[in-house]
């Protein structure tokens, strides 16, 4: 069972694909805690695992085999409505793409979770503009996304990402589109959110980018190759 800070807990976790007859193995044992408030970056090489490994802890896929709890939830082998209320209410995406609605403004962009859970238009909209504000673009609420830089609409995104008050913030390659000053701006929101409380799990494939995380786990061939604080996670414990 997992340790009671752990907010993910994986356990012999396994993921195949068939094509046809063929087991294809993707992950192939996977262990690992990550705890409340941890901030890991994920790492691997093209065939690692990692998207898998990413999709897994999103909840939109189920593992083959093997236990994945999380925030104390056995999400292992729930069935379809269960896992898409535990993916809107725990987990916060954001997204190499941003996957903004282009017709809706950055305040209705951001409100959007807030549709789906029920939450009257007035709170909704006084809640997305309070996380326009924590990622600096307040002013901006009106403008819809063709209206907006690439940096500014990925903060849309991360704003969109908080608004339900997750438990996990996932982020896919988060400044792959972005250039290098956009991408230290969106990572020092990121830094921000980690020291605000939030749990934060990074995959990327830059190593500039996985220096911001406290941990990096590597895969290859399915398996975790390394586990490691980063340097100035250790500097801090020391």
């Amino acid at each position: 069972m997992s340790i009671p800070s752990s907010i993910i807990h994986l356990s012999d976790l396994r993921k195949s694909y068939f094509l046809g007859k063929q087991e294809l193995p993707v992950l192939k044992g996977i262990n690992l805690d990550i705890l409340r408030n941890e901030y890991v970056a994920l790492m691997g090489p093209s065939g690692s695992g990692k998207s898998t490994l990413m999709n897994i802890l999103g909840c939109l896929d189920r593992p083959s085999q093997g236990k994945y709890i999380l925030n104390a939830k056995d999400v292992s082998h729930m069935p379809d409505d269960a896992l898409a209320d535990v993916r809107n209410k725990e987990i916060g995406f954001v997204f190499q793409q941003f996957n903004l609605m282009a017709g809706r403004t950055a305040l209705e962009n951001v409100a959007l979770p807030l549709v789906y859970a029920g939450v009257s238009r007035n709170l909704r909209n006084e809640k997305a503009m309070h996380m326009l504000e924590r990622v600096g673009l307040a002013d901006r609420s009106h403008h819809k996304p063709n209206e907006l830089s690439g940096g500014q609409c990925q903060r849309v995104a991360i704003a969109r990402a908080l608004i339900n008050d997750p438990s996990l913030i996932l982020a896919d390659e988060p400044t792959g589109n972005l250039d290098t000053k956009t991408s230290i701006e969106i990572m020092d929101i990121f830094t921000a959110i980690h020291a605000h409380g939030n749990t934060v799990v990074l995959v990327t494939h830059e190593e500039d980018i996985a220096t911001y995380a406290h941990r990096v786990v590597r895969l290859r061939d399915g398996l975790i190759e390394s586990d490691k604080l980063t340097r100035q996670a250790a500097k801090a414990l020391n």
